[in-house]
């Protein structure tokens, strides 16, 4: 592999025989090198081909700036979060993650502490997301011998989820506040406590999710005349297409968003799953 560009004593960008750019890492492989140089394959621990070339850019901006020991911690971190996940994620994870790590463990022995007021929301809404948080934590607890508090177990599940959904941070945090102001128009509405172990409950979260998504990035189903099935879900499932239409007045008031009769259609039928099926 000949290097194109280090990026720290352990990470290099490099070029393969077919000429594609590859970021390479094994402990050590890049000191005292020089671009042009080559690395032997029995050195590198691991490579992965970046989403983007504006990618290698901001990657080199945080790792020159953060201690080898914390680039390495995440990129381990992030090594069992695709492991268990087995799903693609956005390769922006190495950069939002091992930053995010770093400045959590500076919080730490500053004594300073972020609450994490979306934590419960996130235990509800990405219970596998969470569940990788509190095992990222306990991976810093082997590493550096400090215990993070359960909100940043929160924190490390948004950075996941971003990096599957592929939205920015802040993208999230809306994405999930929306999640909850609809689930709380469905319970008010039905009067109900929601079993949020059941298979329906799961699915209509999931639903809601991508919908949410949709919503906030402006790409909505939009109406092409009328949907055949509307008015056969709307005859149907009466209480729960009531109930839709009140969760889309509500996006409408406070975001200014409509859902497309298909849209409507499809969250009446999750929704009276959600109430019916579980009863």
């Amino acid at each position: 592999m000949k290097i194109i560009k280090i990026l720290n004593n352990n990470a290099a960008v490099c070029q393969t025989e077919d000429h594609q750019e590859i970021i390479c890492f094994g402990k050590g492989i890049a000191f005292q090198r020089k671009v042009g140089e080559t690395i032997e394959e029995a050195l590198i621990d691991k490579k992965f081909l970046p989403d983007n070339a504006d990618f290698v850019g901001k990657y080199q901006q945080i790792i020159s700036a953060i201690p080898d020991d914390y680039v390495t911690l995440a990129d381990k971190i992030i090594d069992n979060i695709k492991v268990k996940l087995g799903k693609r994620l956005n390769d922006n994870l190495y950069i939002s993650l091992t930053d995010h790590i770093f400045a959590a463990v500076q919080r730490y022995q500053e004594g300073v502490s972020l609450t994490n007021t979306m934590l419960w929301d996130i235990k509800r809404f990405y219970p596998t997301e969470f569940k990788l948080g509190q095992e990222s934590l306990a991976l810093i607890v082997d590493e550096l011998a400090i215990r993070l508090p359960e909100d940043e177990a929160g924190f490390i599940a948004f950075h996941i989820v971003n990096a599957e959904l592929d939205e920015e941070v802040e993208n999230t945090y809306q994405i999930t506040k929306v999640m909850t102001e609809v689930l709380n128009i469905v319970k008010y509405h039905f009067n109900v406590t929601l079993d949020e172990d059941s298979v329906y409950y799961y699915r209509f979260v999931t639903h809601l999710k991508f919908l949410a998504q949709r919503l906030l990035n402006g790409s909505t189903h939009q109406d092409g005349g009328e949907d055949p099935l509307f008015q056969t879900i709307k005859t149907a499932y009466p209480a729960s297409f009531d109930c839709s239409m009140k969760v889309n007045d509500f996006l409408n008031k406070k975001y200014h968003l409509n859902l497309s009769e298909e849209e409507l259609s499809y969250l009446t039928i999750h929704l009276d799953r959600l109430i019916y099926k579980t009863k």
